[in-house]
């Protein structure tokens, strides 16, 4: 029996998954996940998201953020691309565990991208293999922090 073809990535819609309000640092950030996750990053990025933000609805938000965990391959590639794409202004990317971050194991794999940083601009990385959920929340933290900063320090605290 012959194998049945994997669909083309590139041709497919970017997944639209509901993004979840989460606040760090005295803003609102709707966080929305590209989970390229293989296992480990994927678990502890959906916990910290589900135990620590609500459902975004028609909430004001601070700004978008896109947590991107695991390793991110050429063929997931065009996914992220586009799901960064659609995201609204002001946009953000977290990088959550070493294998987004930098490829983790399979950095040298031929079909891993060496981090999501080389596809698209990334704002925080989230070090750890898997980072803790709590991390989640310290990495928008930071996000916060340096918008903050960016904006002449008006509207964030620690």
């Amino acid at each position: 029996m012959p194998a049945t073809p994997l669909p083309d990535p590139t041709s497919a819609p970017a997944p639209e998954v509901a993004p979840i309000v989460i606040e760090a640092g005295g803003r609102r950030y709707a966080v929305h996940t590209a989970t390229a996750a293989l296992a480990c990053c994927g678990v502890e990025s959906a916990a910290a998201m589900h135990l620590s933000g609500e459902a975004a609805g028609a909430q004001p938000v601070d700004g978008h953020v896109l947590v991107v965990s695991g390793t991110v391959t050429t063929r997931m590639a065009p996914v992220v691309e586009r799901m960064y794409a659609a995201l609204p202004e002001p946009r953000h990317v977290l990088s959550f565990g070493v294998c987004s971050n930098a490829g983790g194991p399979y950095w040298d794999a031929y079909s891993v991208l060496p981090g999501v940083g080389a596809l698209i601009p990334v704002d925080v990385y989230v070090p750890g293999c898997p980072p803790r959920p709590e991390a989640l929340l310290d990495g928008l933290r930071q996000l916060a922090e340096q918008v903050a900063g960016a904006a002449g320090g008006s509207g964030a605290g620690a």
